[in-house]
């Protein structure tokens, strides 16, 4: 597996990577915004751990860009700790945001999460049509076996963990999960304060399923609860 570090503090940067190739990972390095789009297009990288604060192109930017032709997983690093930071990282395309400092068996942990549903997507009901794995509701179908989605009638692409989300949702269309059961699932770890990222990550697949996203149709919220698919 290979994972893009980029951070400007190159310090960081060599201490990150000397935890993650312990752990068996090939630790590719770049230290600004622009060497980490370099370093995507040269390489086959798998998760990403990005900084914001970056000279000649920031982690926001740099993001927004690899978003534009990747979905690997991405996992934002800054000192900044406030809600707004994190609402703006996760908006752009981050999958998941680690205040500096951090503890960095927390960092490799959360690596391994990111990696095991990017390339396992977990284990769920399924059905079996053919010998193929499809969840179907409406005008929504995943194809799992080729990670293929589809929505009123267009493929549209989503991050690992937005598919997750809306993969855990079809398999019962019309059951409420709750915010806990969501984020154990797909982030495979417990609640905790994270009630605003499952929102961001809930209004980017909306923007990316819904017809109007402001007058959802299928993923619907159920105040003070959790979500639900609409069952069709």
């Amino acid at each position: 597996m290979n994972i893009l570090v980029c951070d400007d503090d190159r310090e960081i940067a060599k201490a990150v990577g000397i935890y993650l190739e312990k752990e068996g990972y090939n630790v590719i390095m770049a230290y600004d915004g622009q060497e980490a789009l370099k370093a995507c297009r040269k390489n086959d990288i798998h998760l990403i751990l990005m900084d914001i604060m970056m000279p000649k192109l920031d982690g926001i930017k740099a993001t927004m860009k690899i978003r534009e032709e990747k979905n690997i997983p991405i996992i934002m690093l800054s000192a900044k700790s406030e809600d707004y930071d994190k609402i703006m990282g996760l908006n752009v395309g981050a999958d998941d945001y680690m205040t500096k400092p951090f503890n960095p068996l927390e960092l490799v942990a959360r690596v391994k999460s990111q990696l095991r549903r990017y390339v396992h997507l977990g284990t769920l009901r399924q059905e079996k049509t053919e010998g193929r794995k499809i969840y179907k509701n409406g005008g929504i179908i995943i194809y799992d076996d080729e990670k293929k989605i589809i929505a009123n009638g267009e493929e549209i692409s989503l991050t690992p963990i937005e598919y997750g989300i809306l993969r855990l949702l079809l398999t019962e269309p019309g059951k409420v999960f709750s915010m806990e059961e969501i984020y154990e699932s797909v982030w495979g770890e417990k609640l905790f304060n994270s009630e605003n990222t499952i929102a961001v990550h809930i209004r980017r697949i909306r923007e990316k399923i819904e017809i109007d996203p402001k007058e959802p149709r299928y993923l619907k919220v159920v105040w003070g609860i959790g979500y639900k698919i609409e069952k069709f």
